[in-house]
């Protein structure tokens, strides 16, 4: 084992010394905190001991504990008479260490009596492994304002993938930390000249809050600027935004339908030809409450009637042409398969009963996705998402039905992973993770995103997936997520097996989190850490919209 000179700790804060009444082990230790100082949780220390060679030996840890006691004391109520100062006792302040690093790795536990000091600067960042780390990524500030880093190689594909956050809905800000990510990936620096080709397509499922990404906020306060200059993070909006919404039914012209937010915003709608041609029936009539094998059977053999069809058609227009037929819109794509069905199914045993539920479904599947596959008019052709023409594309899904939601995840999803050679790297940002990918139950794009978790680093996908409840979702996607992130917990939540990757302590403390603080595990660091976040410096809805950024209603009127 190599002995190698280390740097100087004199002057860092020393606090105290390694504690003699408790257990010191290798991995943990207790410290006695000296009169006069102060340790606290999520503190970063470094201990100095030496080995029966009298050779140096760090062990750095993090405070994920701190207790005071009284020494001398029986009884509960001796805390009255040493107050009343008849009994004589002394306070033990004490925490307990979580170790992370050793250097050199000599796994002997440290000696009671050893100095332990609070750290910064170098000896922080070996604490963490921020040193060995070469592409770093601000993910956030500790308590005491050091800055907290993730190793890029884990979210890009080179090592790993993905990133789970997990939380009650409204308190833990989900969303809003998957946003700061985002900004921090595009924003330090840390992709270099792949930043430009670098995507990321976010999901807006709840809400506005995702529709003014471009916009800057009015609501940053000079605390909050002063911490995204500790994060070093240009504190605005994003950059390069392009936004998405549905076609509104019942209007001729693809036009979005958005609540809002008008401005510098597009319809999406898929043509009838790519409706076929990607095989996307199957989201459109599949339901997840039922999980009959039949009408699975009956969907996918229909798929493939339409995308033969597809192929085949000499029309190069975005309708589509079916024995002759001539189909413009999704009600007329409904009335021919309802008349071709019992043709399309010969020689399969089926009974009449499974192909009527499957009627079923495409009429059910008109009226909620219906006004989303088109090619009544010309706008049609052009009224596609194209998350290459901005580095953030925002896809709109608030205003729909739930399967029609499901039906645009799954046809974005599939797009994205059919992609030739995988395509340029591609970050996706999806909410309410639980519905799309369940623990129990399935789901009509459950596959998918399997498929992404698994194997989406290296296709060039990496999926931000939020949920209220990591017990609620689909094991391998979590399993698979690099990062695995908390806000907010439901107490009875917090004892789950999915966040074994919590201590004892981180998940006491999940249940009290406030918001704007997570909770952060990542494959290098081998404790969790907690960290804060600033505020987004972009706006969440119209009135936080800075007014130097918003479109003047009168330009243009002389």
């Amino acid at each position: 084992m190599a002995y190698e000179a280390m740097e100087d700790l004199s002057g860092e804060e020393s606090v105290g010394v390694v504690l003699g009444s408790q257990d010191a082990t290798p991995l943990e230790c207790w410290v006695a905190v000296r009169a006069g100082s102060d340790l606290m949780l999520d503190d970063l220390v470094a201990i100095e001991s030496a080995d029966a060679q009298n050779r140096p030996v760090r062990f750095y840890g993090v405070v994920d504990q701190v207790r005071k006691r009284y020494e001398g004391t029986q009884f509960d109520s001796d805390a009255f008479r040493v107050k009343e100062g008849t009994l004589p006792a002394e306070v033990s302040y004490a925490g307990h260490v979580r170790v992370t690093r050793v250097e050199p790795e000599v796994f002997f536990p440290p000696t009671p009596g050893d100095e332990v000091r609070v750290v910064r600067g170098l000896a922080y960042e070996k604490a963490l492994f921020f040193d060995e780390m070469e592409k770093k990524v601000p993910i956030g500030l500790t308590r005491s304002g050091q800055k907290v880093f993730a190793d890029l190689e884990f979210l890009d594909g080179k090592r790993g993938a993905h990133a789970s956050v997990s939380g009650i809905s409204g308190v833990a800000t989900k969303t809003s930390y998957a946003t700061f990510l985002l900004y921090s990936l595009f924003r330090s620096g840390v992709l270099g000249v792949q930043t430009a080709n670098t995507k990321a397509v976010v999901f807006n499922v709840k809400g506005e809050d995702l529709l003014w990404l471009d916009k800057p906020s009015n609501r940053l306060s000079p605390e909050d600027r002063q911490r995204w200059d500790r994060v070093g993070l240009p504190v605005g909006p994003f950059p390069s935004v392009g936004f998405y919404a549905p076609a509104k039914k019942g209007v001729s012209v693809p036009m979005p339908d958005t609540g809002e937010r008008q401005d510098g915003v597009s319809a999406y709608v898929w043509t009838l030809k790519e409706f076929a041609r990607e095989g996307l029936l199957r989201f459109a009539v599949s339901d997840a409450e039922d999980t009959r094998a039949q009408l699975s059977f009956v969907a996918e053999r229909v798929a493939s009637y339409l995308e033969s069809a597809a192929k085949m058609d000499p029309d190069p227009g975005p309708g589509l042409t079916i024995e002759g037929t001539r189909v413009a819109n999704f009600d007329e794509l409904v009335e021919v398969i309802d008349a071709r069905l019992p043709s399309i199914m010969a020689g399969q045993s089926m009974s009449g009963g499974t192909l009527d539920a499957f009627k079923r479904r495409m009429r059910f599947a008109a009226g909620r996705m219906g006004h989303l596959v088109r090619a009544d008019h010309d706008g049609c052709r052009d009224a596609r998402i194209n998350w290459e023409r901005h580095q953030v594309t925002v896809v709109d899904l608030h205003r729909l039905h739930a399967s029609a939601q499901t039906f645009v995840v799954g046809a974005l999803l599939k797009r994205l992973m059919d992609r030739e050679h995988g395509g340029p790297l591609t970050f996706v940002v999806l909410d309410e993770l639980n519905k799309y990918a369940p623990r129990s139950g399935w789901s009509p794009i459950q596959d998918i995103i399997l498929d992404i978790a698994e194997r989406g680093r290296s296709l060039g996908v990496s999926l931000f997936g939020a949920q209220q409840t990591a017990s609620e979702v689909e094991r391998r996607v979590v399993a698979n997520a690099a990062l695995r992130i908390v806000g907010r917990l439901d107490a009875a939540e917090a004892e789950r097996g999915e966040y074994g990757f919590l201590t004892r302590a981180a998940r006491d403390r999940a249940t009290i989190l406030k918001p704007g603080t997570m909770i952060v595990s990542q494959p290098q660091i081998p404790t969790p850490m907690l960290v804060t976040f600033p505020r987004p410096g972009w706006a969440t809805r119209r009135s936080e919209v800075a007014l130097a950024s918003r479109p003047d209603p009168f330009a243009g009127i002389d």
